[in-house]
């Protein structure tokens, strides 16, 4: 029966091609509008590593003196390195790490590459177990290499093949900045969007090529980049261990609600132990958000991207009242027809059910339409100059919801035409005739 119905509105559109256009039309361009814009918004505020996004927690803590001091504000973004460091040496959560973004130039002993600036973070052992980071080659590096301040190195996927054409590596050795040190392991390819881990680097793009410890980052005073905040009197070296400034991000999983309730218990006392000591000066100021609470504090979705999913949602709304009224011009026009129908038999059940397909089809037409119009609408974005463009696709999950928005959006248009066509009587129509 519904393919009956099927090929009764493929006639019916031969008969009304311009109206038939013209819902088509409607269609397609709120869905290729809507489509587009929800891509974009469902790229930027997915969870970057669902896995485990409710055990991981960015640490805050509060180490400005009083002055500007407003009661409730929130407490720093990030540590500074002494706090960051008597956090880490404490080793108070299952996994913990302190880390910073920065840039190194890389020495190839190939002779067919020049030197080159890459992105790296300084970090601690636990970033890896704590991110998932899967390994093509090798591992992290154990703690004692922390403690060591050892020379040692994890590089990227597209670094090793860059400088050892995709090899196993580890055990060899990379110069960088004028250092020589060991690759101890490969990443295989990851790159988590938005880059929640370390937010003042960039919020969308590559994941860095190099990864070092951070002691000895400091050691050899590597450059850095990111965000700072500094207060007080610094004597010249930001980055010293007892500087009044903030730089450095601290990360901590927690196996449990429980874990994370004890761990900001810790965070409590220590604040209080370093107000007590004359460090801190504010009253105790700690957060521990998990991923997808960090996310939002930061407002990492652009507020332009979410204008935009809400200004093409009423765009939608506006091509399906359009369409309504296009349906229902179409079936009214088919009055006497629909008599004739009802007055041979046909049920209002059938004549609802054969309406829902006509409009359905228009549906699935606009839907088609509206596809290769997202796609276009894609591809426009990719050619923005903003740092999430280039994650702006259409992925099988995006795809299901075109088709379902489409079908659902096609039935809602012609749910109102469906039943007041229904409702025409088959006598009054005869007479007519």
């Amino acid at each position: 029966m519904l393919a009956y119905y099927f090929r009764l509105a493929l006639r019916s559109f031969r008969r009304n091609k311009i109206l038939t256009a013209l819902m088509v039309i409607a269609i397609g361009l709120g869905i290729g509008a809507s489509m587009t814009t929800l891509t974009v918004f469902h790229v930027l505020s997915g969870d970057p590593i669902p896995q485990k996004s409710d055990r991981l927690f960015a640490v805050q803590v509060d180490p400005r003196p009083m002055l500007g001091y407003q009661a409730g504000e929130e407490p720093e973004d990030q540590v500074t390195r002494f706090d960051g460091e008597a956090l880490l040496r404490e080793r108070q959560a299952k996994r913990q790490a302190l880390m910073t973004g920065g840039g190194v130039t890389v020495e190839p002993d190939k002779a067919s590459l020049r030197p080159f600036d890459t992105d790296a973070r300084y970090t601690s052992t636990d970033f890896f177990a704590m991110f998932d980071t899967p390994f093509q080659y090798g591992r992290g590096w154990p703690v004692a290499d922390d403690d060591g301040h050892a020379r040692v190195a994890v590089i990227s996927h597209t670094l090793n093949q860059k400088l050892f054409d995709g090899a196993d590596s580890t055990g060899k050795a990379i110069r960088m900045d004028g250092n020589t040190f060991t690759v101890v392991g490969v990443l295989d390819e990851w790159n988590p969007n938005p880059h929640f881990y370390d937010l003042e680097t960039g919020r969308y793009g590559s994941s860095e090529d190099v990864y070092l410890p951070f002691s000895t980052a400091m050691d050899l005073k590597l450059g850095r980049n990111g965000n700072m905040n500094c207060w007080g009197n610094s004597n010249g070296d930001e980055t010293a261990v007892n500087a009044p400034c903030t730089w450095l991000q601290y990360w901590v999983e927690l196996p449990s609600a429980s874990d994370a309730a004890d761990y900001r218990a810790y965070l409590e006392n220590y604040s209080s132990q370093q107000k007590a000591a004359g460090r801190f000066q504010r009253p105790s100021n700690v957060r521990l958000r998990n991923v997808m609470e960090w996310l939002d504090y930061k407002q990492v979705v652009p507020s332009d991207v979410r204008l935009q999913l809400w200004l093409a949602m009423g765009f939608l709304l506006v091509c399906l009242i359009n369409t309504v009224g296009l349906l229902l011009a179409k079936f009214l026009r088919r009055s006497g027809e629909i008599g004739v129908r009802r007055a041979l038999g046909a049920s209002r059940g059938q004549i609802f059910l054969q309406s829902l397909v006509e409009a359905g089809t228009v549906g699935l037409a606009g839907g088609l339409l509206g596809l290769v119009l997202a796609l276009i609408g894609l591809y426009a974005v990719r050619q923005q100059p903003v740092d999430y463009a280039k994650l702006a696709t259409l992925d099988g999950q995006m795809l299901l919801l075109t088709l379902g928005l489409t079908l659902i959006a096609s039935l809602l248009a012609g749910f109102l035409p469906a039943l007041r066509a229904m409702q025409v009587t088959p006598a009054i129509q005869l007479k007519t005739q």
